[in-house]
């Protein structure tokens, strides 16, 4: 018989976690933007030792609160200032993130539906990857989710104790996700309560006075970082913050621009297999208690919520819906679990629409080591007409071709499991999910170097060759943050080094290099003489300007 509370299973967990996140976390380098956004971030508190406010090129970075930077400049402390340390937090966010679901699921359900729950995280190919990001994603997520469980504890349960104690746990944690990412937390937590309210007849199991309460926790944990910065002066970086969040939600950030439906196709795709079966979870509940109706209710709310308000704003980038993966995985999971304990038909449809999509990302995977040894006839061909994606796909990747067996070995996994299905279904479901976690690790081992290799390798190569050089990094037209913790740039001498303008025009006292796309090359040389191409390599041109080289001389490198 399982305990009560069954400690030793949740320590495994953890441990499991442990062996399939951190392999190969510091594999590849950070990924332009947010990877190197927030590690450089913590890199600057480090070597300012300002805590408070979050930098980022040594002036103030008004876009993200500063939590999960801090996360990373206590790793960075342990391990480094390095990509293992920068991603490290995701991992005990992995960690943490598995254990509440599957102490979650074995409340609602049992410690079976835990296990499915559980694998079917880590069985799903975004979900799985999140963990072995550095970006802040994961945590913002698994703070609003668990703030969220704690208030439908806390409507669910009798009065007493123990309920206060859920109220005030889901204030602070709702606290802690506004000190992640910013007010979008409190927008998608209250929409959630306030749709699950209309949808229960404007009825909640909750007092003013516990209304009181919960906004006192909240406005004392979510509102210490932006009343400490107006403490110190630092209020114009609290309205700009404001500005930058009501412009995300109104305008495309930075070209991230996508089509209506663009949350629906990255969640079907990025989210499979279990996205597939959870569409049969949208309908009835089976054979359920009134609390597991409830809790079915809430995921299901929680999730059109978030997908919707991404789908409405006009910057689109994958992880915007990334707190989908968790009520989303939570539906596949109960349709799984009813399918086995046959309360649900396992229908033919979903089977074939599972084959279908899995045939599609496997055959897509096999085929690209075919594609990358042909690439000089693809580009013939005239499908990208961009000169810099052109560049970016001549560069030196090796592809050994072995490499699609990759994705063969997963569309056997896919057949495998369909087979199974016909004889035990638990089976073929434990098939299914581990098909894609070795998809995954295999994926990542093998190709994810060579993918950088066609997007920022030659970038990041250029920033590492000059760390500890005395010269100043810059980036012409373009926006990056990979000349800044890859050189390690260090605490600016003077603020004219801070100016553009003076490093392309004005009297430097050391070697200023300029990094750009090598189809703006000719338009910057022309307002900017002085400017002296190194080398170009994969759609960039490196760029040197010399101090004393004010007569508009133009120097050759070799």
């Amino acid at each position: 018989m399982l305990k009560e509370r069954p400690i030793i299973t949740e320590i495994l967990i953890a441990l499991g976690a442990l062996v399939l996140f951190v392999p190969f976390l510091g594999g590849v380098h950070l990924f332009d933007w947010d990877e190197i956004n927030f590690a450089e971030s913590a890199r600057e508190m480090i070597l300012t030792g300002n805590f408070l406010t979050v930098h980022i090129d040594f002036e103030p970075f008004y876009q993200k609160p500063p939590l999960f930077i801090w996360m990373q400049v206590l790793s960075m402390k342990l391990f480094g200032i390095n990509e293992f340390a920068a991603r490290f937090p995701n991992v005990i966010c992995g960690m943490i993130t598995l254990v509440v679901l599957y102490r979650t699921g074995r409340r609602i359900y049992d410690t079976g539906f835990a296990w499915f729950w559980v694998l079917s995280y880590i069985g799903t190919i975004l979900p799985f990857l999140y963990f072995k990001s550095g970006i802040i994603d994961p945590w913002f997520n698994l703070f609003i989710f668990t703030s969220l469980l704690n208030l439908i504890r806390f409507l669910d349960a009798e009065r007493g104790e123990k309920r206060w104690q859920n109220l005030v746990l889901s204030a602070v944690l709702l606290g802690m996700a506004n000190l992640t990412k910013g007010p979008v937390s409190l927008l998608l937590f209250g929409l959630t309560v306030g749709v699950f309210w209309a949808v229960n007849k404007f009825r909640l199991r909750i007092l003013w006075s516990e209304i009181l309460l919960f906004l006192l926790m909240l406005v004392m944990v979510g509102g210490l970082w932006f009343f400490i910065q107006v403490a110190i002066g630092n209020f114009s970086v609290i309205l700009d913050f404001i500005r930058y969040q009501i412009q995300l939600l109104r305008t495309e950030d930075s070209g991230h621009g996508g089509f209506l439906f663009y949350h629906f196709v990255v969640l079907l795709a990025g989210v499979f297999p279990v996205s597939v079966f959870a569409l049969k979870a949208f309908r009835r509940s089976y054979y359920d208690a009134n609390s597991q109706k409830r809790f079915k209710r809430w995921m299901i709310i929680l999730f059109w919520v978030v997908l919707l308000i991404f789908s409405l704003v006009k910057t689109k980038i994958v992880h915007y819906s990334s707190l989908c993966y968790l009520p989303l995985t939570f539906l596949g999971t109960y349709v799984i679990y009813k399918i086995i304990h046959e309360r649900i038909k396992n229908y033919r449809w979903l089977n074939i629409i599972y084959a279908v999509l899995g045939m599609i990302i496997g055959l897509a995977f096999a085929i690209i080591p075919i594609l990358a040894s042909r690439i000089d006839d693809i580009l013939a061909l005239g499908y990208f007409p961009d000169p810099f994606t052109q560049a970016n796909l001549k560069a030196d990747v090796y592809w050994s071709g072995f490499e699609g067996l990759i994705g063969l070995l997963f569309i056997l996994g896919i057949i495998t499991s369909l087979v199974l299905l016909r004889k035990n279904k638990k089976i073929a479901y434990y098939a299914m999910l581990l098909n894609v976690t070795l998809f995954i690790n295999l994926a990542l081992f093998f190709t994810a170097g060579k993918i950088e290799g066609y997007s920022q390798h030659a970038l990041i190569e250029f920033c590492k060759e000059r760390k500890g050089e005395d010269g100043y990094v810059h980036t012409l037209g373009m926006k990056s943050y990979a000349h800044l913790f890859y050189t390690a740039k260090p605490v600016p001498e003077n603020e004219q080094s801070q100016d553009l303008d003076w490093l392309l025009k004005g009297k430097i006292d050391k070697p200023a290099y300029f990094i750009l796309r090598s189809k703006t090359l000719e338009h910057f040389q022309q307002s900017n003489p002085e400017l002296n191409l190194l080398y170009e390599k994969n759609g960039f041109s490196f760029c040197i300007r010399e101090p004393g080289n004010d007569n508009g001389n133009r120097v050759t490198y070799d």
